[in-house]
């Protein structure tokens, strides 16, 4: 803190100075802006001097004529003073505008000169604030000058017991609030840098909202968004804290001066002070001195410290700035790069490499109360293996991937990737996971292609990636690596190919294919699969969805609550009856050319969980061994005529 306190004060210094400086170089303005306010100064004078002769002359002496034209005069300072504001507008534009001007120039240099992101806000936003700041500022500093030495000049040309009353209570007030100016402006710049924070984690979560909760994320992503609110909570806390202060201030400079001269009536009535001077005393507090204190403090308190905080940003030139990376929300397909490419390295020889993937023990239930979904389990996928993991709908699928991504915590029992502690940094940063839904956000291709890669991608590795998943057909047809790409056109295949080729391109040896090529037809599928099992170093465990998908895998996964078995295709179709079913309701009975990506019915080459082609398909989320007939989707009848 106390760090950020030093940085703190050396820029404001540095904005104070060439506040000093800009006003310096513009006395004639201020010498003008003087000369108009000397007119609201008679008016001030006039507010309480008037109404105090009228009735001591006046009124009171039986003279009415003369009271009337004591007001009368005030009535005319009024007009005076009107017009003198008028002028003082004027005047005030006239040091406004160069200082926008002045900032205007600084942010497009900057951002010519330094290709500043930050720039057009600046441009756009920033310097208009600090304009209409400055701008309120001087109004209200000049307004309250014009009220304090006319109000002091009509309190001691009335009595000089009452410029003592007044006077007393106004500077301590004063006191008090310039007391604390420094630390409410520290606390100021806290809520807004916390504010920002805030703004900027959530513009980093919200997009990815779908995939957060697409993989259970939601409480990691809750307690970093909570931290953030936590923050700028400790901060408004603080800020509102050191507020009551103006509060303090206000009330002791403003509102004790009528208390005081209430109650010190008798005593100032008796020591020569007139009824009317004490009535005109009461005027200048409640019609001037309170009413310009209010806005003074009220003004400084939030203005000035936004205004020094907008400055400090808009013209950084005594200290550097190096802006924090936006965060970016670990969503599902998120690995967590080390800040060089990381690759693990070669076993040792002689030395058995630890397991991709192992599962001890491991017992998972969505609730305290709920049946385990997934109960006692106990598995090991070896460096370089593939796996197929297979089932009905709702047996527990996703969640085995979702655990082996960290992305959930079993209940009991431990999951180790590469011998490192899931959840964890280490483990996460040698897995990725694509899910059934994949994430394409707006950028070029290669940016998205290149997501989980810390640094930049040679574009023969890039090529050779889409080549090897089978993504250059779509590469060429968007016009190269560079083409900008819009994820509302793109079919849910397509989006398929560029999330299967951006974890090809990952650091991450262990790759988890949750149904993430059920949009892709059988032929896009085995090739995709096939290019992440030869992938070097790779590791690959699919959710399936096609028999042919299963039998591609070295080990068949079938998970079946307490029954739940792990081998080859041939011995699972002895021992397991639940996948004997499934291989029965995979199995296809005809076989039509599958519908080509970008069709123009915009239906994707597979369409929910069976393909065109197909004549008979497992239905994705019913019973097991349930089958539907594919139809077309213009004539409500059976593809082909069928």
């Amino acid at each position: 803190m106390k760090g950020g306190d030093g940085a703190y004060g050396h820029g404001t210094a540095a904005v104070r100075r060439r506040g000093l400086r800009f006003l310096r170089e513009r006395w004639r303005v201020l010498v003008r802006l003087g000369g108009w306010s000397a007119l609201e100064t008679g008016q001030t004078f006039l507010l309480g001097y008037a109404p105090a002769r009228a009735l001591d002359a006046g009124f009171l002496d039986g003279r009415a004529r003369v009271g009337l034209g004591w007001l009368a005069v005030a009535g005319l300072g009024v007009v005076l003073g009107a017009y003198g504001t008028g002028r003082v507008y004027a005047a005030v534009a006239a040091l406004v505008e160069p200082l926008r001007d002045r900032l205007v120039a600084r942010v497009v240099a900057r951002g010519v000169r330094e290709a500043d992101g930050r720039a057009l806000s600046g441009l756009t936003q920033q310097v208009e604030i600090a304009r209409d700041t400055f701008a309120g500022l001087i109004l209200v500093s000049r307004s309250f000058l014009v009220a304090a030495v006319g109000a002091f000049a009509g309190l001691f040309s009335l009595a000089p017991l009452l410029l003592l009353v007044v006077a007393a209570p106004l500077v301590a007030g004063l006191a008090l609030f310039a007391a604390t100016l420094r630390p409410l402006a520290r606390r100021q710049r806290a809520y807004l840098v916390a504010d920002e924070a805030l703004a900027e984690q959530m513009g980093a979560v919200c997009p990815g909202l779908r995939d957060v909760t697409a993989c259970g994320a939601e409480a990691r992503i809750g307690a970093g968004v909570g931290e953030c609110v936590e923050a700028e909570r400790r901060a408004a806390g603080a800020l509102a804290r050191w507020g009551v202060t103006r509060v303090a201030s206000l009330a002791v400079g403003g509102q004790l001066p009528v208390v005081l001269l209430l109650a010190a009536a008798p005593w100032l009535l008796s020591h020569d002070v007139t009824p009317g001077a004490l009535v005109g005393a009461l005027t200048y507090v409640t019609q001037s001195l309170l009413p310009a204190l209010q806005n003074l403090i009220h003004g400084l308190g939030t203005g000035g410290s936004r205004l020094t905080v907008v400055l400090g940003r808009l013209a950084p030139a005594d200290r550097s700035r190096t802006a924090p990376p936006a965060a970016r929300p670990p969503g599902p397909e998120t690995t967590r790069p080390h800040s060089t490419p990381h690759r693990l390295p070669a076993a040792r020889p002689g030395r058995t490499p630890a397991p991709a993937l192992a599962f001890s023990s491991v017992t998972f239930a969505h609730g305290p109360h709920s049946e385990p979904v997934v109960r006692d389990l106990d598995l090991v996928v070896p460096h370089g293996g593939h796996l197929a993991v297979v089932g009905p709908s709702g047996i527990g699928k996703s969640t085995l991937t979702a655990l082996a991504a960290g992305l959930l915590e079993p209940g009991r029992g431990q999951i180790r990737v590469y011998g490192m502690p899931v959840p964890g940094a280490e483990a996460a940063a040698r897995r990725v996971l694509i899910p059934q839904e994949a994430y394409v956000h707006t950028g070029t291709l290669a940016e998205n292609l290149t997501h989980l890669r810390p640094g930049p991608v040679p574009e023969a590795e890039l090529l050779a990636a889409a080549g090897a998943v089978g993504l250059t057909p779509l590469l060429d047809a968007l016009g190269g690596p560079g083409a900008p790409v819009d994820p509302a056109a793109l079919s849910a295949g397509e989006r398929q190919l560029i999330a299967l080729t951006r974890a090809y391109l990952s650091r991450a040896p262990l790759v988890l294919l949750d149904e993430a090529t059920c949009h892709l037809d059988p032929d896009a599928e085995a090739r995709a699969e096939r290019a992440f099992a030869a992938r070097p170093g790779g590791t690959l465990v699919v959710v399936a969805h096609r028999i042919s998908s299963a039998r591609r895998a070295d080990r068949i996964l079938v998970m079946d609550g307490r029954d739940t078995a792990c081998g080859t295709h041939e011995a699972l179709l002895a021992a397991s009856p639940l996948y004997r079913d499934l291989v029965g309701g995979w199995a296809p009975r005809a076989s039509q050319p599958p519908l080509p990506l970008r069709d123009a019915d915009r239906v994707d080459a597979v369409a929910g969980s069976g393909l065109a082609g197909d004549g008979r398909h497992v239905v994705a989320h019913g019973p097991v061994g349930q089958v539907q007939v594919p139809r077309d989707l213009r004539d409500g009848g059976a593809l082909g005529g069928q």
